[in-house]
């Protein structure tokens, strides 16, 4: 009882700074508190990727046949996707048509925000997100995962009602509404490709408003002074139809394939896709949602930004598409109404994939 008494004290303590993990690295820590101690870690199985680097690399797609309007390449391109996304449910882009100095810009903005002066973040700071379009936090589930990750977040639902300009921080303003609206445009054609990769109309997926949201989340990882005693990201799944992420050059995301960590290294210009569990559950497990998580490091900080496609407030049902179903493939997944996944994803915590729990 002792124990978790004194856990939540120190969640609250924690929590009741806003100051964040950056907040505990400016203060000077030289040992973590226990809340960031993480239960898997004494098993963190081949913690530097292991040896199956060598073996196994996520694929690289070069998108620049589909932005340029090549078919012959589309095709091409299309059968790749497919094969990502039911091996993997990873895979990088390259050529995909967002500026260099937008994702320079980006990941420049994002850590600016969250390397300003504390009072000038702690008014964005929550821990309860909902009805909130613009915040900052720590981890969204503190209080339930069974450790804490050492990471800082800022976020904003920028899709369907996104906030107006002066909602928003002034430090990353306007790199923020220009990302966005170049991620939105990548999505878009990314859903055509899933559609074609599973054999549907290009519109199929966003005739289904899986495009319908669009959430941004500029995450912060500084340097760890006891890295082995935690994770920037434990391990989880994205609720989320796809994610599409930019990391910095400073690396650490490894993805679960065949039992084994796989780091998926940065490439400079190159962001990474990942399929959720909603895409998941609607191609009834053709493509794959994969575990994945983030080292911390002792180096740092770490900056990466995750634009998450995912309707929020919609409350309609997502199910299985009928078209990918028969009698050799029956439905798996009950359909899904947005607010109650949405809700019940919350309510968990990062480490339970809802995906579970909506099986028939």
């Amino acid at each position: 009882m002792g124990d978790t008494s004194n856990r939540a004290s120190e969640l609250k303590a924690f929590d009741d700074t806003k100051a964040g993990v950056k907040g505990l690295v400016d203060a000077g820590l030289t040992k973590i508190p226990r809340i960031f101690h993480s239960r898997s870690q004494p098993s963190v199985d081949q913690r530097e990727g292991s040896d199956g680097d060598a073996e196994f690399s996520i694929p690289v797609i070069d998108l620049q046949g589909i932005v340029h309007g090549d078919s012959a390449l589309r095709s091409e391109v299309i059968e790749k996707v497919r094969y990502a996304c039911e091996k993997w449910g990873f895979f990088q882009v390259v050529n995909h048509g967002i500026p260099l100095n937008v994702l320079d810009g980006i990941i420049r903005g994002i850590r600016e925000f969250h390397e300003q002066d504390s009072e000038l973040k702690k008014e964005f700071y929550t821990n309860s997100i909902s009805g909130k379009k613009v915040y900052y936090h720590s981890n969204f589930d503190l209080y339930q995962s069974s450790s804490a990750d050492w990471r800082d977040t800022f976020g904003c639902f920028m899709v369907p009602n996104p906030p107006k300009p002066e909602e928003l921080p002034s430090v990353c303003r306007e790199i923020v509404i220009e990302y966005s609206k170049n991620v939105m445009a990548l999505g878009l054609t990314l859903f055509e490709i899933l559609s074609e990769a599973l054999g549907l109309s290009p519109n199929h997926l966003k005739d289904m408003n899986c495009a319908e949201g669009l959430i941004l989340k500029g995450q912060y990882y500084p340097a760890c002074p006891e890295p082995e005693l935690t994770l920037g990201t434990s391990k989880h799944t994205d609720g989320s139809f796809i994610t599409i992420l930019l990391q910095d050059q400073v690396g650490g995301l490894q993805v679960l394939y065949e039992n084994q960590w796989v780091n998926v290294p940065p490439m400079h210009g190159a962001l990474v896709v990942n399929v959720g569990d909603l895409l998941q559950l609607i191609t009834n497990d053709k493509f794959i949602s994969v575990a994945h998580r983030v080292r911390a490091k002792n180096v740092g900080p770490r900056t990466s930004v995750a634009s998450f496609f995912r309707s929020e407030g919609n409350s309609t049902g997502f199910g299985p598409i009928k078209e990918l179903l028969s009698e050799e493939n029956p439905q798996i997944y009950q359909e899904v109404n947005m607010k109650d996944y949405v809700k019940y994803h919350y309510s968990q915590g990062k480490e339970i994939s809802p995906l579970v729990h909506f099986k028939l």
